[in-house]
């Protein structure tokens, strides 16, 4: 039975990024922490560790329940962490998907030209890469004033 893991093949192995190669990356821009530290991807994680993950606005909080070395199916997932998440942190993503909405009901069909160009109208407001948080701040401060 493995004592530890390294905190990298752990989060890739419970699913909690699709690849090691990202987990390695979150690791490295601080923003996965281990008992409330930031590590880097090589530190070992015992069980009862507590696993704090900064997905866009969202910490995400686990505590781990068993060690694993190598991926497993989504249905086995609880068996090796407890989601700790607070409802506080999961409104902030449902808020967030919400802002994201479009104008059209999902399964409507193809959005016609003017359906198009009224989305890239929209898309404007935002920033082109939505995906990278790490200016989720800067960007959100420039939208207020």
């Amino acid at each position: 039975m493995t004592r530890s893991v390294r905190v990298d093949k752990f989060l890739w192995a419970v699913r909690l990024y699709k690849t090691r190669t990202k987990a390695t990356d979150a690791c490295r821009n601080s923003k996965v922490k281990v008992n409330e530290v930031a590590v880097r991807p090589s530190r070992m994680i015992v069980i009862g560790d507590h696993i704090t993950l900064r997905k866009g606005p969202v910490n995400y909080s686990f505590q781990v329940l068993d060690l694993l070395a190598s991926r497993v199916g989504a249905k086995l997932v609880s068996n090796y962490i407890l989601d700790k998440t607070t409802a506080e942190e999961l409104e902030k993503l449902e808020i967030l998907k919400l802002s994201y909405s479009r104008w059209r009901v999902k399964g409507s069909g193809r959005p016609t030209k003017k359906d198009r160009r009224d989305i890239d109208d929209f898309d404007d407001v935002f920033p082109d890469d939505i995906t990278n948080w790490d200016d989720w701040e800067d960007w959100e401060e420039d939208l207020n004033s």
